[in-house]
């Protein structure tokens, strides 16, 4: 079935709409970097009739490759839609090349304005992605999915009264005797941090794909020259370009 332009500007307004509003809600929701962090700990006392504790623990309930990968489920049908409109009205077309890599072909200048704009959002929202702490060392843990940390001990005190004797006793007075608390280990923490935040290299080489990408978007735009419309679909190009 053949799909008219005025069908896809009719279209157009509320899948843009959609999108940017799933991706404001998306970006609100990455603020809170607490999500994407979880902790493991168990308690072990010293003496075996030491104190019991509970283990605590939180679960990493964001994940940062997730949320790309939804980002972009989100704006892919308002680059679909954008495109079709955009490639029915004018003949203007170039091929946007990354590194002699062709990411798209034959986009019309229209849609290479539109893009670049979706990429630089795209590119302000990777910066504000929670990278994992420097000041830790992490391994990607494949029972969790989410970065961890190596075991940590330290260890808990508690006070224990004493006795002082300032004076011992005598025939006529009683011993002086001074109570006081010390400090003494109780037992040990174990703690396993966790993040669902990117590596450090891994969200610039994000930023890094993205400003490649911008530059090519424009380099495109600039080599471009201007009815039946046909469907294209360039969301999931984008996309698994800058989320390889």
């Amino acid at each position: 079935m053949t799909t008219r332009l005025n069908q896809i500007i009719a279209v157009e307004k509320g899948v843009k709409a959609k999108a940017q509003r799933s991706l404001t809600d998306t970006y609100h929701t990455i603020q809170k970097v607490g999500r994407f962090d979880g902790i493991s700990r168990t308690y072990r006392p010293k003496d075996e009739d030491g104190d019991q504790l509970p283990a605590e623990s939180t679960l990493v309930q964001l994940k940062a490759d997730e949320i790309l990968a939804e980002a972009g489920r989100n704006l892919t049908r308002l680059l679909d839609v954008t495109l079709t409109k955009d490639v029915a009205n004018t003949e203007a077309k170039a091929d946007v090349v990354v590194d002699g890599v062709v990411v798209l072909r034959n986009v019309p200048v229209t849609y290479l304005l539109f893009l670049e704009k979706q990429v630089t959002d795209i590119r302000t929202f990777i910066t504000k992605l929670p990278t994992l702490d420097p000041s830790e060392q992490w391994h990607h843990d494949a029972a969790t999915g989410v970065w961890a940390t190596s075991v940590t001990q330290t260890t808990r005190t508690k006070k224990v009264p004493r006795n002082h004797v300032k004076a011992p006793a005598t025939d006529k007075h009683p011993a002086q005797v001074e109570m006081y608390h010390e400090d003494v280990m109780a037992g040990t923490w174990s703690t396993v941090k966790f993040s669902g935040a990117l590596p450090a290299d891994r969200a610039t080489e994000l930023v890094e794909r993205a400003d490649a990408l911008l530059a090519a978007i424009k380099f495109a735009r600039e080599e471009a020259n201007g009815i039946e419309v046909t469907d294209y679909h360039a969301g999931r190009a984008v996309f698994d370009y800058l989320l390889a």
